[in-house]
């Protein structure tokens, strides 16, 4: 009973980050290179191209306002993708997971180091985007060094709903759902482009509700160096979400493996 209700976790989780890291070892060029050049021809298609446009919003140029965002939404996109697709591959197609169950480590345990393998991904792939727009001078403040904490969180955010929603899916087709549905309308309506003060309260409202508005805000405050204590709300909500989130995607992953 206590089992179904807290998670058989222990010190082997990390040789599950330590396995997929050690492949990531040889393949980690080609990864790097296709989730940093996306994000930097948007930052070029949209900060210099659209942003000659633009006037100046919140007191910075369009491609300063944006460029935090990239780093979010970067972020959010390598720990979703990873936590989705890569997983379902290495749980359906290569039965890495059943593999590994059968030596001593726990379904749990598989979970939860994949979960760290997410945000492993996150934190570095946002961290390549931040030193990219530093050395473009749109790094403003030495707060900025703290926003490799916020991209922990936004990792543990991200992969908790991808492997949710790996522990849900009949097939990997079905990731399509999650990204139309669910990271995309993020990606477009939660500040990484333009404040949400103009849409209509509704959709402001609902922005307001997603995680990567709350990672958009820090990041940009840290980044801009507007750093003030309505900050503590936006990380204390972070904090509640994944704490909150932590045990479905390992109860659902545990269903669908443990029959």
């Amino acid at each position: 009973m206590t089992r179904n209700i807290f998670p058989d976790l222990t010190h082997r989780t990390w040789l599950v980050l330590r396995r997929n890291l050690l492949v990531f070892k040889k393949t980690w060029v080609t990864n790097i290179a296709f989730n940093f050049i996306e994000p930097l021809l948007y930052l070029i298609a949209m900060g210099y191209g659209l942003g000659s446009f633009v006037p100046e919003i919140q007191g910075m140029s369009y491609i300063e306002f944006i460029a935090p965002g990239l780093i979010a939404s970067s972020a959010m996109w390598a720990s979703a993708a990873e936590c989705t697709y890569d997983s379902f591959s290495r749980m359906h197609y290569r039965k890495v997971y059943h593999a590994i169950i059968a030596t001593p480590l726990t379904v749990d345990e598989v979970v939860a180091g994949e979960i760290l393998y997410g945000t492993f991904k996150s934190v570095l792939y946002g961290t390549v985007i931040l030193l990219v727009i530093s050395l473009l001078g749109l790094v403003k403040s030495p707060w900025a060094l703290l926003v490799p904490g916020v991209l922990i969180l936004c990792g543990l955010v991200f992969a908790e709903l991808g492997m949710l929603w790996t522990g849900l899916v009949p097939n990997i087709d079905t990731f399509s759902y999650f990204f139309t549905l669910i990271i995309t309308p993020m990606f477009l309506f939660s500040g990484v482009f333009f404040p949400i003060d103009g849409m209509p309260a509704p959709l402001k409202i609902l922005a307001w509700f997603t995680p990567l508005y709350h990672i958009v805000e820090l990041i940009r405050s840290l980044v801009a160096g507007t750093v003030n204590l309505s900050l503590l709300y936006n990380t204390i909500w972070l904090i509640a979400f994944i704490i909150l989130f932590f045990n479905l995607p390992i109860h659902f992953m545990r269903r669908r493996l443990v029959k």
